[in-house]
């Protein structure tokens, strides 16, 4: 039995130089097999790293580009107007017609990815005088109960569907005659009132309405609109809409006051924020701050006192300028005042915490909080809440609109002798919405 690790030459050589066994040339092929596998796992790991910054590369590509883009401004149907003013993607824009018009088409258009609104352009077209007219309307035979052609894009009231009425009575008469034919074209299906859909079946009817809508009339041959506004009015758990209910045909539509742009639910408002979206006419010099509903365009100066001067460090900020020796009237003046502005809504409940102000670092042995002064102090409190912090509360409510000031003075002793004060003017837009 010979190992395979023995090492063979030819009889007729003579072997200057070993071969290679079996065992060394498989180790080998080996090696090289790790190495080829080490550059794969290695290309694979590039080529998965190099992916994925492509990838980052071309989201922070349409990120930017999602950004900035806009669809074109929609124009306002003819006898109506458009509500929304942002035509960014993602953002709505609302129709609505002048009395004596009727919308045809979507109440609402959005902003697509592909930079164009969704649905067609809707306009407004006259109502007809008969319409309303209750005598010109009469059962009709249908072969099935059908709903209206009357579509919207507007969010519909979820149980719409059990206040639709429905009722079936039974009736020994005979079939209409083919003479019904005849009978007064209804008139279009936008209408507060608007035939029934009757079936005949031998010998009893059953009549029923679209959604939004309530069987009534002698013989159940009229559908009224039914107005979810009236049933759920502002104000009142389950409302529909957070600021007005515009009663329609089978529905209703929400709508926000300027400043506001209606949410994706359809009810809810929310707030434009002007100054981010440049959509204000504050001065280079002015402070743009963004209020519920509006803006603010404040101009933030550095005051003027008989016994110290101030120089503005900061956009919101002014220090005083050195005291001269023995100067006590300077040195009774703040040694810096910072500016803030906050926007509430109206009626916030209180207690609240509204801002607080801390000392970043101590130089005497007391530190005291306290109202200076400003306007509307009977609605604030300044309380300690940690060594080096107090905290400005709103301790009862306030209906906008409204500007009130708060001056909060965090005053520095040694041994009761005062080293400095500090002032902090906090100014406080409320909104005339509670939303």
């Amino acid at each position: 039995m010979f190992s395979s690790s023995i090492r063979t030459c030819p009889l007729t050589s003579s072997c200057p130089q070993e071969c290679p066994s079996t065992h060394d040339l498989v180790n080998s092929l080996r090696q090289v097999e790790k190495m080829l596998a080490v550059h794969e796992a290695s290309y694979q790991q590039g080529l998965r790293s190099l992916r994925k910054k492509i990838s980052a590369l071309h989201n922070s590509t349409m990120a930017i580009f999602k950004a900035g883009a806009t669809c074109p401004k929609p124009e306002p149907p003819a006898h109506g107007r458009r509500l929304g003013r942002v035509f960014g993607i993602g953002h709505e824009v609302h129709f609505l017609c002048k009395p004596g018009y009727e919308l045809i088409g979507p109440r609402t258009r959005v902003c697509l990815d592909s930079l164009k609104w969704s649905g067609q352009q809707p306009m407004c077209r006259r109502l007809n005088s008969t319409d309303n007219s209750l005598a010109s309307f009469s059962p009709v035979a249908r072969s099935s109960p059908s709903t209206s052609s009357y579509s919207s894009s507007s969010s519909s009231f979820p149980a719409s569907a059990a206040l639709t009425a429905s009722s079936s009575s039974s009736s020994s008469s005979s079939p209409p005659s083919p003479l019904s034919s005849s009978l007064p074209t209804p008139p279009p299906p936008s209408s507060s009132v608007r035939p029934s859909h009757c079936t005949h079946f031998l010998g009893s009817t059953r009549c029923t309405c679209d959604v939004g809508f309530t069987i009534s009339g002698r013989d159940n041959n009229i559908c009224t609109d039914i107005d979810e506004c009236r049933l759920f009015p502002l104000g009142q758990p389950g409302r529909l809409c957070v600021h007005q209910c515009v009663n329609t045909p089978g529905s209703f539509h929400c709508f926000c006051p300027a400043g506001y742009d209606l949410d994706r639910d359809g009810r809810s408002c929310t707030d434009i924020d002007e100054c981010e979206n440049r959509m204000h006419n504050c001065t280079p010099e002015q402070v743009c701050v963004n209020t519920y509903g509006g803006f603010q365009c404040v101009t933030v100066g550095c005051p003027q006192m008989k016994n110290a001067t101030y120089i503005k460090t900061s956009p919101m900020r002014c220090e005083r300028n050195p005291c001269m020796l023995g100067d006590k009237g300077c040195t009774q003046a703040p040694n810096s005042i910072s500016f803030h502005f906050l926007s509430v809504v109206s009626n916030m409940s209180a207690p609240r915490v509204l801002f607080r102000v801390s000392a970043a670092r101590v130089l005497g042995d007391t530190l005291r909080f306290g109202l200076a002064g400003g306007r509307g102090r009977g609605h604030f409190s300044v309380q300690r809440s940690g060594r080096q912090t107090g905290t400005l509360l709103l301790v009862t409510p306030i209906k906008g609109p409204a500007a009130l000031e708060a001056e909060v003075e965090m005053s520095e002793l040694e041994h009761n002798s005062l080293l400095g004060r500090y002032l902090t003017k906090v100014t406080l837009f409320v909104s005339p919405y509670e939303f």
